[in-house]
């Protein structure tokens, strides 16, 4: 579970406020919801005009990757049957004090399913999108140039409501409590899995991320490139 300790050291404008703090919110949360959304549906072209030119995206099985090669990749998984959903849980946003930056925090279950020896079975993550945003000084418009998630919690899902497949638990143990069961199920399709992403129970990088995540509203440089394991 979550600490009971507030992870953030201040607030940022979250709710409220004047009208344009509520538009710029809106429309980074809009932004946020365009991942599951069109990401789904093999909609690229809506999907990528939600980043920035040199965007960066991380999630468990593709680690750090610009967004064009992430889009690629993903058209290349759903042709050889990799089936990823979306399931967005509540999305909200804080603007930085230049209100040229935001943090977009969106809850979601990610749900993969897989078939192993017969076994059809779903993993189901609950995690938290976190978008790096930036208001563009030519348009005014909002993109996404970071998206890295937290890991809370996952399970195996049977299909059929009983049968899933045996695991051996030590090799189980390998993988981050938070997203442990979906990185082994993605192991075995051959991912090289990220196992520095952060997660509840990490407090290290829980600790990180949040750091991050401020130094952006801020104003500073971030760095959230950290390395494989």
């Amino acid at each position: 579970m979550t600490s009971p300790a507030d992870p953030h050291t201040r607030t940022w404008s979250h709710i409220n406020g004047s009208a344009q703090d509520v538009l710029d919110r809106y429309a980074v949360s809009e932004l946020c919801k365009g991942w599951p959304v069109y990401r789904d549906a093999s909609e690229w072209k809506n999907y990528r005009s939600l980043f920035t030119d040199d965007a960066c995206v991380w999630t468990t099985w593709s680690s750090a990757l610009p967004v064009d090669k992430f889009i690629q990749v993903s058209k290349e998984g759903k042709e050889n049957g990799v089936f990823i959903m979306h399931r967005e849980c509540g999305t909200l946003a804080e603007l930085g004090d230049s209100r040229t930056r935001a943090i977009g925090k969106m809850k979601a279950t990610i749900t993969h399913r897989f078939s192993e020896g017969g076994v059809i079975y779903d993993v189901d993550c609950d995690c938290r999108f976190i978008f790096f945003c930036e208001k563009q000084a030519a348009t005014q418009e909002w993109k996404a140039k970071y998206v890295k998630l937290f890991y809370e919690k996952d399970k195996v899902v049977p299909v059929d409501g009983q049968t899933v497949p045996k695991w051996d638990k030590s090799e189980l143990s390998t993988y981050p409590e938070g997203y442990r069961h979906l990185a082994m199920a993605q192991a075995k399709l051959g991912y090289k899995i990220d196992v520095n992403l952060p997660t509840p129970h990490d407090k290290g990088l829980w600790k990180r991320m949040y750091g991050e995540m401020e130094n952006w509203l801020e104003g500073r440089e971030v760095d959230l490139h950290w390395a494989l394991s």
